[in-house]
């Protein structure tokens, strides 16, 4: 746990002289801190002023304020390093010495000394501040917490670039190696020419090869076939030159190519050491995170839902959060995976966990509070779950890694990424590139697969599972499906795949598998207009919800519309209950479709007005123009000489 920390008041010492600069970083760093008080997730930009203003109140702060400090901690080994599916090696080397806090010193507190002395320095700079301000009071997890998580999704998105290069060098080094396929064959090929032809050469007479030696005075008749015969020797002289010149040349393209084959090799094997070190980056600053400030992190964006979904997310929310907070009071901070690799080597105060049968359970471990003993997870499953949690209640989308929509596999791919490890980006390779556990011990953070390997989670614990869910079109928890299966994202990985899982009747992501025989527009089992609250997502204007996916897109699609209009969507009507259908149907029946049959009741329709309601209008006509870029389209009855035209409807995916 960290050590007590202590901040001095100003003293006497001679008041620094600041540059305009630092002194407008420092002026930044104070608008930021009701940005971070607010709850609200730092940008890049906002980070590197916090970095800034942090070296300046460094610079600026008296004698006697002392930073936070950790306590050493054990020494830590190398994590293994994940990669997806292929090419996996383990990380680089950890440092062993006792760290003193320098590893996140660059991140963590950023915000901690902005807590701690950008007060005190700003009343040496500032006009306005009291001569009674000081750096006194406890450290703002939450200002901690936001630091840490616009860090690691910065750290996300250089690992995802580099991920991006990487596959570029493999195309590159799978065209070097093909055109070095293509070389080998010619020189093979000519060197087979001139071989055979060096042979026949070999074997033949001296009048073979030179057919002039046959004339003779006494015989003219032979004159004529003695020239013939010299002249196709000539001919085939000439071309076994070109032959051996054809050779050469070809040998030489060979070369060419290896060494662009070893460059390309070179060129993904240092692209590839790039990306680890970013994941060694992350494994590193995760483990110095404390139990308080993962909590805080665990509630920073979770988006809050109706019904009986919110309440069960709340539970498993504060199950985690009142479990870390068991860590904190009893000064547990999670070790690193690699620290209890071993279970006859673990940090002091930790000993393994053992399964029903008496064996230690790999990869965590136990401590004990009090006269109990409490599973400790890897600091790094600590972060993974945290991050989660924090997506609650985001859109589910199809071939999305967030950080504003997910798949289920993009889903858990992001949330491991941001304590340190790449896994692949889809169930079925999460499952066959996986250390697999018995579902019998299967621990909190574990990836959790559903009969069929169609669908995978993140377990919490007292069977519970997060996961975007292609039936609740959000980031929800949901119960542990019968018949699981599961792997160990911080073990090492299989030698091997593993064996494919039996075959089950099984949606993707979750999506339920339509009934047999009639098939239906229903989606998630829900009737048109039958849709309860809880599985749609609202739009953020008052009342108006969509399925989750449409939502999304429809915020986007917002997002756009603004930039060029300065003003945001005007909406009017989105998801329609069977019985506002009803309602409209009996006040506009040419206007309205027969209740039950409206594309308002899937939640993947709205009508709009603001201008987008006039055909032909400016803003209308940008829609026809661009709504398509993020699935919005009028469907042609709707459109302008439509069967029954209506400008201000606009729907998710041609459904009509």
């Amino acid at each position: 746990m960290p050590a007590s920390r202590t901040s001095a008041r100003p003293g006497s010492a001679a008041r620094p002289v600041l540059t305009a600069r630092e002194a407008q970083a420092l002026r930044e760093a104070l608008a930021l801190r009701s940005a971070v008080a607010a709850g609200q997730a730092l940008t890049p930009a906002q980070a590197a002023a916090l970095r800034t203003a942090t070296a300046v109140a460094r610079r600026t702060a008296p004698v006697g304020t002392s930073a936070p400090v950790r306590r050493p901690a054990t020494g830590r080994r190398p994590a293994t390093g994940r990669r997806p599916a292929t090419g996996r090696r383990p990380a680089t080397k950890r440092r062993t010495a006792p760290r003193t806090g320098a590893a996140w010193s660059t991140r963590l507190r950023v915000v901690a000394l902005s807590t701690l002395l950008l007060p005190a320095a700003a009343a040496l700079v500032l006009p306005g501040t009291g001569p009674g301000s000081t750096g006194d009071g406890p450290l703002d997890t939450t200002a901690l917490a936001l630091t840490a998580q616009s860090s690691l999704l910065e750290d996300a998105g250089r690992y995802r670039a580099l991920e991006q290069e990487v596959a570029r060098k493999r195309t590159e080094l799978e065209q070097a190696r093909a055109l070095e396929a293509t070389a080998l064959a010619e020189v093979r090929a000519h060197q087979e020419t001139v071989g055979s032809s060096a042979a026949d050469l070999y074997r033949a007479t001296a009048q073979q090869r030179y057919p002039l030696l046959g004339l003779s005075v006494h015989d003219a008749g032979s004159t004529s076939g003695a020239l013939l015969g010299q002249s196709l020797a000539d001919r085939a002289h000439e071309e076994l030159t070109g032959d051996v010149v054809r050779a050469e040349r070809s040998t030489a393209s060979l070369a060419l190519a290896g060494r662009r084959v070893a460059q390309a090799e070179s060129a993904v094997e240092e692209a590839r050491d790039r990306a680890d070190v970013v994941l060694q980056t992350v494994r590193s600053a995760v483990d110095d995170l404390t139990p308080e400030i993962t909590s805080a992190l665990a509630g920073l964006g979770a988006a809050p839902v109706t019904g009986p979904q919110q309440e069960r997310n709340q539970q498993a929310m504060a199950r985690w959060q009142g479990y870390l907070a068991q860590l904190g009071a009893a000064g547990i901070e999670p070790p690193a995976a690699a620290d209890i690799a071993d279970p006859a080597a673990l940090p002091s105060g930790f000993s393994p966990a053992l399964d029903a049968a008496g064996q230690p359970i790999p990869g965590v471990v136990w401590a004990v509070v009090g006269s109990s003993p409490v599973t400790v997870l890897p600091a790094e499953t600590v972060a993974a779950v945290s991050s989660a949690l924090s997506q609650l209640g985001k859109p589910f989308v199809p071939g999305t890694t967030g950080p504003d929509s997910y798949d289920c596999g993009g889903f858990t791919a992001a949330s491991w990424l941001l304590a340190g490890y790449a896994v692949p980006g889809t169930p079925q390779d999460q499952w066959t590139t996986g250390a697999a556990v018995p579902l019998t011990d299967v621990q909190v953070g574990d990836l959790v697969y559903a009969p069929g390997g169609q669908d995978v989670g993140i377990y919490l614990g007292d069977g519970d599972v997060v996961g975007a869910s292609a039936g609740t079109y959000q980031v929800s928890v949901r119960s542990l499906a019968a018949g699981s299966s599961a792997t160990r994202v911080t073990l090492a990985a299989p030698a091997g795949p593993n064996a494919p899982l039996p075959i089950a009747e099984a949606g993707a992501c979750g999506a339920p598998l339509p009934p047999p025989g009639e098939r239906t527009a229903a989606w998630g089992g829900f009737a048109n207009g039958q849709i309860p609250s809880d599985a749609l997502c609202r739009l953020g204007v008052q009342g108006h919800k969509l399925r989750c996916d449409a939502a999304a897109a429809y915020g986007q699609l917002d997002a756009a519309y603004t930039a060029t209009f300065g003003t945001p969507l005007c909406i009017t009507d989105s998801y329609r209950s069977l019985g506002a259908q009803r309602t409209a149907f009996a006040a506009k029946p040419k206007l309205a479709a027969l209740p039950g049959t409206s594309n308002h009741g899937w939640a993947l329709a709205v009508d709009l007005c603001g201008g987008i309601n006039v055909s032909g209008s400016a803003q209308w006509s940008w829609m026809t123009a661009n709504a398509a870029r993020f699935g919005w389209v009028q469907p042609d009855w709707a459109s302008p000489g439509g069967e029954k035209p209506e400008p201000w409807h606009w729907e998710y995916g041609y459904i009509s």
